[in-house]
């Protein structure tokens, strides 16, 4: 130890034997804040303020994420199999044509619900007769600044690319909005806040599951042990309690123990408390209402006694009330082509014999 260190030690050695201030108690204080003042529903920064479409210089920006719309597409089951419901519902009503398959009008239905805007390409030979009608995905499909100009944006394994399409190629189907004329908008706009809430609650009781704390309990013992081999043999036991052959008894003996000399304290009580169920049947009937499909014809068992009512007085009510106006929003496709290229044939129910 150098003399550096010596006079560092003796130093504090004589600074210990001072007398030391007396330090007063500070009185403590009631303290109240408040979480800020409350948020109005008409001045938040939301999926309202961006309804309408920004031209770029060459095409217009689609007013709301189409790729923000094909994440939540995938973020409930009720919103996804909502719209495949319908998507399947009109394609097995489409009659098809030599110019239009069965399976480029799925695409045409699908895109029309999931994004309200569907595109129908006009393939024309060298003489410029129509050879088909196909369709161009709507999420990669943008409106030009004139009237019949469309391009369409490819990202693929050649990199990224603009394509154009050929002047009035391209039909263009769109649900009506009150915000714009160029994109149309889907109808479980509304709903969205709902799917996300519906996903979060998943996600949440998952991660919740995952990490393995909702089985977990402290064990607390304040007797004192006459041997400490009993703490020991119970630490043993509980460990031994895990994996196969667990929710297996203990048995502890505490001679002249006290009352509460042994608790236990669960620490999963946040599951009693998260309202998952009540979360995911909210947010479900948010979005089925949303999309105007009866619960039944989803597959979901009923949580009362009396059920959802006669399924076939449900389909006949969805069929004239949404199918159809479906399907003559679609069929605008036939006064762009002149020709009767999108037809349906009639529901019906089976009859039993």
């Amino acid at each position: 130890m150098n003399l550096f260190s010596n006079a560092k030690s003796l130093m504090n050695s004589a600074l210990s034997y001072l007398p030391q201030p007396v330090q007063q108690a500070i009185p403590q204080k009631a303290e109240a804040f408040s979480f800020g003042d409350a948020v109005p529903v008409l001045d938040g920064h939301d999926l309202s303020n961006y309804m309408e479409c920004w031209f770029n210089g060459r095409w217009y920006e689609p007013q709301v994420s189409l790729e923000g719309l094909s994440k939540s597409f995938k973020a409930t089951p009720y919103l996804s199999s909502g719209i495949i419901f319908k998507r399947n519902f009109l394609a097995n009503l489409f009659v098809p044509h030599p110019k239009m398959s069965r399976k480029a009008f799925e695409q045409i239905g699908l895109d029309f619900i999931w994004c309200g805007n569907t595109y129908v390409e006009d393939v024309q030979s060298r003489l410029r007769n129509t050879i088909e009608y196909k369709p161009a995905l709507a999420k990669y499909t943008r409106a030009g600044d004139f009237s019949g100009q469309y391009f369409y944006l490819n990202n693929s394994h050649k990199g990224y690319e603009e394509y154009e399409f050929p002047q009035d190629r391209i039909c263009h189907i769109r649900e009506t909005d009150i915000d714009q004329e160029i994109y149309g908008t889907p109808e479980y706009i509304s709903a969205l806040q709902s799917a996300w809430l519906n996903e979060s609650a998943t996600l949440f009781r998952r991660k919740y599951y995952n990490n393995g704390s909702h089985a977990g309990f402290i064990l607390y013992v304040n007797d004192p042990a006459s041997d400490p081999n009993d703490i020991t043999a119970l630490r043993t036991a509980l460990k031994e309690s895990k994996g196969p052959g667990n929710f297996r008894n203990l048995f502890y003996y505490s001679p002249n123990g006290k009352k509460d000399g042994i608790q236990v304290i669960p620490t999963s009580e946040i599951a009693a408390k998260d309202d998952f169920t009540n979360i995911k049947s909210i947010t479900r009937d948010d979005t089925l209402a949303a999309l105007r499909i009866p619960p039944q014809l989803m597959g979901i068992v009923p949580s009362n006694a009396g059920g959802f009512g006669d399924i076939k007085s449900a389909t006949e009510v969805f069929y004239h009330n949404e199918i159809i106006p479906l399907q003559s929003r679609l069929l605008q496709f036939n006064e762009w082509a002149g020709d009767e290229i999108i037809k349906f044939n009639k529901y019906e129910l089976i009859q039993p014999k």
